[in-house]
């Protein structure tokens, strides 16, 4: 089980996500509020359960590949 974080962009109503997946799901909302910020064009996010492995982690720094930590 893992966290996946997922946009609204203005113009569509699909929720879009990526391959990033997290352990909690505040560190899926870290995430998903950091690239709001980034990006212009979002006007909704969520985080969803899902179970796909968990492969990054949020930091300080962002999210890190969870292979890149070692």
């Amino acid at each position: 089980m893992s966290w996946s974080p997922e946009v609204k962009t203005y113009g569509g109503d699909e929720w879009a996500g990526n391959t990033l997946r997290f352990a909690t799901e505040a560190e899926a909302q870290h995430y998903v509020a950091d690239l709001s910020y980034r990006w212009t064009s979002v006007r909704a996010t969520r985080v969803i359960e899902v179970d796909d492995p968990v492969n990054y982690r949020w930091t300080d720094a962002g999210a890190i590949r969870i292979e890149d930590v070692n």
